[in-house]
């Protein structure tokens, strides 16, 4: 495998998840740079999957300068304009990785046995094999917007940034699952081959 596109796909492919949905009692919405996550918890919203909502995400590295407040804020204000009543939505303004928006999550609503989680597509079984460790007596549903890789990058968040941020999901998704932050996740030879021609590429901006 020597094409980047290619590899890249891989890694797409293997980090988007889309579970089944079904009713729930909470849409938890975790923050990021992607408002696009906000509108898809607003149309699931309005397609009767829950009657509430919690975006949960501090300012992180990536959202400082194109946010004025929290992700969760911003996430708050997006779904408000595409029709959510703002008294349907709860705010978690502390979590800094997906580890505390789950774990923050669930000291908002520690009874909720049923949630969807959405996500970014990229960031999908990160926060699968998370919500397992971390708050493992949840019935969790993980999506996202249903976006294809050639239309996720953004403006400002372009295609290296995407491949890079794969790159370094992949490699937090194997040795977080060694110091307790997220359940194993096994990963097929094919993404293991696809993930050592991007860090030899050098899309290695995200790894720790």
């Amino acid at each position: 495998m020597t094409d980047i596109r290619e590899a890249a796909r891989v890694l797409w492919d293997f980090h988007c998840v889309y579970d089944d949905l079904e009713p729930c009692e909470v849409i938890i919405g975790l923050g990021s740079y992607d408002l696009r996550v906000a509108a898809h918890c607003a149309n699931l919203f309005h397609d009767g999957f829950a009657d509430h909502i919690i975006f949960t995400g501090a300012r992180g590295n990536w959202t400082r300068e194109l946010f004025s407040a929290s992700e969760a804020d911003a996430f708050k204000d997006h779904a408000i304009s595409q029709g959510v009543p703002a008294d349907a939505i709860s705010l978690e303004t502390h979590a800094t990785n997906i580890g505390e928006n789950i774990r923050f999550c669930a000291d908002m609503v520690p009874l909720a046995k049923q949630a969807i989680f959405v996500t970014k597509p990229q960031t999908q079984r990160r926060c699968q094999a998370t919500v397992k460790k971390q708050w493992s007596s949840m019935r969790a549903r993980i999506t996202a917007p249903n976006t294809s890789f050639e239309a996720q990058p953004l403006p400002h968040h372009d295609e290296r940034a995407l491949i890079c941020e794969m790159v370094g999901d992949l490699d937090r998704m194997q040795t977080y699952a060694t110091r307790g932050f997220q359940t194993e996740v096994k990963v097929p030879d094919a993404v293991h081959q696809a993930f050592d021609v991007l860090v030899n590429a050098g899309f290695v901006n995200h790894l720790r």
